[in-house]
C-alpha cells in the first residue's frame, strides 16, 4: 500500500494536520496587528486542510491563496470553506513550497503553521521573505526545544527526526538575519496538542487499524505516530511548537 496516500487518509479527515487551535491563531493576529479594518492578500504555505486558512478568511477582510502539494487535502479545504461561507475569499494551490510561482513584494502575510520543516526553517523563512511587501508580516511555527539540554531519548529521536530543531534564540537569529525584525514569540499550550491534535489523531488511527487489520504499512505508520504522541507527552516540558511573528525589514 501507498504509504503517502495512507497519510492523507489518516489526516484528511482532521481539522488540523498538526498541533494548534483558534485561540493559538488569535493570539498570532494580535502580535501581528492583522484585523478587519485593513485589506489583506495572505499566502498560508503548508495549509492542510485549511484550518488557519478558513478561520482568517472569516475573521479578517483577506484574499487568501492557500498552498498545498496534496490535491486530496486541497479538495477538503474547498469543501470545507464553502461550507463555512468563505469561498470567495480564499484560492487553493497545488505546489511545492519550494517552488511557489509568486512574486516580489505580492503579499501583506505569510503564514504557515507546522510546515516549514519541509524545507527547513532558515531555508524556508529567507526564500519566503521576498514574497512579503516592505513591512508585511510573517506568521510561522516550528518545532522547538525549550531548553538548553534534553534527556537522550527526545533529543535522540528529533535530532533523527528533523536536525534543524534548535531553542527559540537560534530560530529568531535566523529571522533576523533573513532580513526580518522579530515582533513576537509564544509556545503553544497543551491543550493545542492533546485536544485539538493528538486525540483527534488516536481516533484515526483506531479507525485505520481497523479498515486495514492486515496492513503491514498502516501497523508501521500507526507505531510511529504512537511513539510520536508518547514521546511527545513524556517529554513535553522540553519540546514544543513556537509560534514566530516578524515583519519584513
Amino acid at each position: 500500500m501507498d504509504e503517502r496516500k495512507l497519510l492523507v487518509e489518516l489526516y484528511r479527515p482532521m481539522s488540523r494536520q498538526g498541533p494548534g487551535s483558534r485561540r493559538t491563531l488569535e493570539r498570532a493576529m494580535d502580535l501581528a496587528g492583522l484585523d478587519s479594518s485593513m485589506r489583506l492578500r495572505i499566502a498560508d504555505i503548508g495549509c492542510g486542510t485549511g484550518a488557519a486558512s478558513i478561520e482568517l478568511a472569516g475573521r479578517l477582510d483577506a484574499e487568501i491563496v492557500a498552498v498545498d502539494f496534496l490535491p486530496p487535502f486541497l479538495d477538503e479545504l474547498s469543501e470545507r470553506a464553502q461550507a463555512a461561507g468563505v469561498d470567495a475569499a480564499i484560492t487553493t494551490l497545488e505546489a511545492s513550497m519550494e517552488d511557489l510561482p509568486f512574486g516580489e513584494d505580492q503579499f501583506d502575510v505569510v503564514w504557515s503553521e507546522g510546515a516549514v520543516y519541509n524545507m527547513g526553517f532558515d531555508v524556508g523563512v529567507n526564500a519566503w521573505h521576498r514574497f512579503l511587501k516592505p513591512e508585511g508580516v510573517l506568521v510561522v511555527s516550528e518545532i522547538t526545544w525549550l531548553t538548553a539540554k534534553r534527556p537522550r531519548e527526545i533529543d535522540e529521536f528529533w535530532q533523527g527526526e528533523y536536525p534543524e530543531i534548535d531553542v527559540a534564540s537560534t530560530k529568531i537569529a535566523q529571522l533576523e538575519r533573513a532580513g526580518y525584525s522579530p515582533r513576537g514569540y509564544f509556545t503553544l499550550p497543551e491543550a493545542d496538542w492533546e485536544e485539538e491534535f493528538y486525540l483527534p489523531l488516536e481516533r484515526q488511527l483506531a479507525a485505520l487499524a481497523g479498515r486495514y487489520p492486515d496492513s503491514v504499512e498502516v501497523a508501521q505508520i500507526i507505531e510511529a505516530q504512537e511513539r510520536e504522541i508518547s514521546l511527545q507527552r513524556t517529554y513535553r516540558d522540553f519540546v514544543s511548537y513556537g509560534v514566530y511573528v516578524a515583519t519584513k525589514a
